[in-house]
């Protein structure tokens, strides 16, 4: 995609963009993939929607701007993931920023905050706790619906905290930030709900997952050894049944291959277990309450 003739280059249009984004990336990504690329660097890059890029296709490109893209063509190449690359991403309708590091959200992370949601009035006071919260997805998006909530968020790094307290400041919700390692976590205070998307992805399914997340996304946050993949569950559970009250519920998402396996955890440990598909109809949510 370099152009080197610069009355070329400060004469190029939008629609020229698009064509030699597509054909320098059509090897690496399905069309629709490639799109939304290009609609997600539109946005960042030339402030564009899509309704303001097909109204303007012949809209001028400046040089800076065409060498942004070229940029991000070649980060793509090598299957950087597209939300580190602008440096943000969406979650449950609020902006986020992402880095290297911090690990990107997924939208099955969304359905296990509408599950919590939808057992909880926004009216009630009450008080969660976060364990694991990497860029403040979830502690975030429950403050934000939850106004009368008292959040805290728990993650063992500091570097990945200060990327969640800014994304806690950017959309004006007060969360309680902790740096802990929560495997060396001797007691909680009392909570009403704890939530966790731990770590749970087994060193075994390594070989299954794709470049962006290998390559790019922090193992910290990811991978657990195969000896003991519910390590963070186990953990998380035995301090749940001492600081949840009778009425108080504990949340995961879990790994899809160990669902039966976690929910049975649970049960052993006094939880009465449920466990919910997700849209792409995999047990990926897991909600205890107390028997």
């Amino acid at each position: 995609m370099k152009i080197q003739n610069t009355k070329y280059l400060k004469s190029l249009q939008l629609k020229a963009l698009k064509i030699n984004f597509r054909k320098e990336l059509e090897e690496e990504y399905p069309r629709e993939e490639v799109d939304s690329f290009f609609n997600l660097l539109a946005e960042e890059y030339l402030g564009m929607s899509r309704l303001e890029m097909a109204l303007q296709p012949d809209r001028q490109i400046s040089e800076a701007d065409n060498c942004h893209f070229e940029d991000a063509i070649k980060k793509l190449r090598n299957h950087q993931p597209i939300q580190y690359i602008i440096g943000t991403t969406e979650f449950f309708g609020l902006k986020f920023k992402v880095t290297e590091g911090v690990l990107i959200p997924r939208p099955e992370t969304e359905e296990l905050v509408q599950w919590i949601l939808d057992e909880v009035s926004s009216e009630e006071k009450i008080k969660i706790l976060d364990i694991g919260t990497g860029s403040g997805c979830i502690a975030i998006s429950l403050a934000k619906k939850l106004p009368n909530a008292e959040v805290s968020a728990m993650d063992i790094s500091g570097e990945v905290l200060k990327i969640a307290k800014m994304n806690a400041e950017s959309n004006s919700v007060n969360v309680n930030f902790i740096q802990q390692d929560v495997l060396e976590v001797e007691e909680l205070e009392n909570f009403d709900i704890i939530v966790s998307n731990p770590p749970y992805v087994r060193e075994l399914e390594k070989k299954d997952m794709q470049r962006n997340v290998l390559d790019y996304e922090p193992a910290l946050a990811l991978y657990v050894e195969d000896q003991n993949p519910l390590i963070f569950y186990e953990k998380i559970t035995k301090l749940a049944k001492k600081a949840l009250d009778q009425s108080g519920k504990l949340y995961f998402e879990i790994n899809q291959y160990l669902a039966e396996e976690t929910g049975s955890l649970l049960k052993n440990s006094g939880f009465e277990a449920c466990l919910k598909k997700d849209i792409f109809g995999n047990y990926r949510m897991l909600r205890g309450k107390k028997e």
